[in-house]
C-alpha cells in the first residue's frame, strides 16, 4: 500500500528526458509526457489498484467495494476496456494502456474514486499506473491478489457461465497465469489467497478511509423497526420491482441429486422445496466447497410455488395487522416484506432463493443467533444478519455462512441470516445489473 501526493506543477521535463533520468520511452511525445505526469484528482479522492491473475477475485472485490460505497466510485476494467471496447489482444503497445490511464485521470479529476482492477502485468502496465499514482494529489492503494494457480483454476471451474469455460480453458489460464508479478518500488500490499472475499473488501475499506460511507440509500416510508433497519433495502422497496426480467430459461434441478444434507421441515409432496436453477445449484456447491473441514451446508428450501408464496405473505401481513391496526396498508406490505417476499418479485418463485444454514460433521446445525425462520417478532430482530443481539459465537457462524455463499456469487438478503439469492430482481438491484436473470418459474 502507498500514498501518493505531488504539487500542482511539478517540474518540466527536458526533451527527451522520463522520471529519473531514464530515456523518454520511443514515439512518446513531450505532450504525451506532460499529460501523464501531471497532476490529476483531488486531495479527498482515493485510487486504489486492485491486480492479479485471471480469476483471483479481482472485480468480484472492486464490485464489493461498490456495493458498499454506492456512487461515487469508478471501476475502470481493463477487460472491458481492451476486450469489450478495443477489441484488442494484451500487447506491450497495446492501445488500452494508455486509454485505462485517461479514464482513470478524467474519474480523478472529475471527483470519483478510482479502482483501476486487471491482470495488468507488470512490465506492459507498471509505467502507467506509477505514473498515476505519482500524480494523483490524493491517497493512492495499490493491491496484488496473490492465488496460486491450483486455487486459480478450482475457482475457474466453478463458474457457472459455461460458455465462458469453453472458451477459456485451463490451458489459457495457465499460460497467462504469472507468479508474484508484482509492482517495482514495494508499491503494493500482496493479500494472501486465504483471505475471504468479505476480508478482503473489508480491509480495503478500511485502509482506504471509504468504510464509513453509506451503501444503497434505504427505501422511504418505511415502518421504524429500530437502528438496523436504516440500511436495508427491503424487497417491498419499488426499485426492486422495476428491475426487468431477461428470462435465461435455465431449468429447476434436485439439489438432492448431488449430495447436499436436505432438511426436511419444508419438504412437500412433490418435492418442489428442493429444487434450484441450474446456475444455483452451481453456485451452491462453490459456496460448500468454501466451508472449513468439519462444516457443512445444510439446505432448507429453494423453489416455493407461487401460490405458496401468496399464502406465506398474506398471513404474515394479516398477523401484522391484527398487531397494528393503525397501520395503513403500505406499511403493512413492507412491514411484511422483512420477513416474506411480495408474491410478484420473489425470489424463492423463480428458483433463484436457497434458505441454508451450517452444520457440524453430524449434521447438527450450529449456532447462527437465532433459529432458520424466525420472525424479527419471535427472534426480537435477532433474525437479521448483522443483528447485535446474538452471541460472539453465533455471529463467527453467520460470518463463516455469509463469506461462503458471497463469494460463491450470492446476495443476503439483510432481514434473515439463511436467504441468499442470486440473479433474481433483488440480487441484480443489490449489483447495480440491468436485469435479471430468474424470474418466476413452474415446476415441470
Amino acid at each position: 500500500m502507498t500514498s501518493a501526493t505531488t504539487e500542482d506543477q511539478p517540474p518540466q521535463p527536458p526533451k527527451g528526458a522520463a522520471p529519473d533520468g531514464e530515456p523518454q520511452e520511443a514515439g512518446v511525445r513531450e505532450e504525451e509526457y506532460r499529460y501523464r505526469n501531471a497532476s490529476v484528482g483531488r486531495e479527498d479522492t482515493r485510487l486504489v489498484v486492485i491486480r492479479g491473475n485471471s480469476a483471483s477475485g479481482k472485480s468480484s472485490v472492486a464490485q464489493g467495494l461498490r456495493d458498499h460505497y454506492g456512487r461515487g466510485i469508478a471501476i475502470v476494467g481493463q477487460d472491458v476496456i481492451r476486450r469489450n471496447v478495443l477489441r484488442e489482444h494484451d500487447t506491450a503497445r497495446g492501445a488500452n494502456i494508455a486509454l485505462l490511464g485517461r479514464i482513470a485521470r478524467a474519474a480523478l479529476d472529475a471527483g470519483f474514486h478510482v479502482v483501476l482492477e486487471g491482470i495488468l502485468y507488470a512490465d506492459r502496465y507498471g509505467h502507467m499506473i506509477t505514473s498515476l499514482v505519482r500524480g494523483h494529489r490524493g491517497a493512492s492503494h495499490c493491491y496484488y491478489l496473490n492465488v496460486p494457480l491450483e486455487t486459480t483454476l478450482v475457482r475457474h471451474a466453478s463458474k457457472a457461465d459455461a460458455a465462458y469455460l469453453a472458451h477459456v480453458t485451463d490451458s489459457h489460464l495457465t499460460s497467462w497465469y504469472r507468479e508474484m508479478d508484482l509492482l517495482p518500488g514495494a508499491l503494493e500490499t500482496v493479500i494472501p489467497a486465504d483471505s475471504t472475499l468479505q476480508n478482503t473488501i473489508a480491509r480495503i475499506l478500511r485502509e482506504t478511509e471509504l468504510a464509513s460511507a453509506s451503501p444503497i440509500p434505504p427505501p422511504q416510508d418505511k415502518p421504524s423497526q429500530g437502528a438496523s433497519m436504516s440500511k436495508l433495502v427491503l424487497m417491498s422497496d419499488p426499485r426492486v420491482a422495476a428491475i426487468p426480467v431477461r428470462e435465461c430459461g435455465e431449468p429447476l434441478v434436485d439439489v438432492r441429486d448431488r449430495g447436499f444434507r436436505v432438511d426436511p421441515r419444508k419438504q412437500d409432496p412433490l418435492g418442489a422445496f428442493a429444487h434450484v436453477r441450474e446456475g444455483v445449484l452451481v453456485r451452491l456447491e462453490h459456496a460448500r466447497s468454501l466451508l472449513p473441514a468439519g462444516t457443512d451446508l445444510l439446505f432448507i428450501e429453494g423453489y416455493r410455488p407461487l401460490a405458496l408464496q401468496q399464502r406465506y405473505f398474506t398471513e404474515y401481513r394479516d398477523e401484522l395487522a391484527a398487531a397494528h391496526p393503525d397501520w395503513t396498508a403500505e406499511t403493512l406490505r413492507q412491514a411484511a416484506s422483512r420477513y416474506v417476499s411480495p408474491p410478484e418479485i420473489a425470489p424463492h418463485s423463480a428458483g433463484a432463493a436457497v434458505d441454508v444454514t451450517l452444520v457440524d460433521q453430524d449434521g447438527h446445525e450450529l449456532d447462527l443467533g437465532t433459529r432458520v425462520n424466525a420472525s424479527p417478532e419471535e427472534s426480537h430482530g435477532a433474525c437479521f444478519t448483522c443483528a447485535t443481539n446474538i452471541s460472539d459465537r453465533a455471529r463467527r457462524h453467520r460470518t463463516l455462512l455469509l463469506n461462503a455463499m458471497e463469494s460463491a456469487g450470492f446476495t443476503n438478503y439483510g432481514t434473515e441470516f439463511w436467504h441468499f439469492s442470486a440473479a433474481d430482481r433483488y440480487d441484480a438491484l443489490m449489483r447495480q445489473e440491468p436485469h435479471a436473470r430468474y424470474g418466476p418459474i413452474e415446476l415441470a
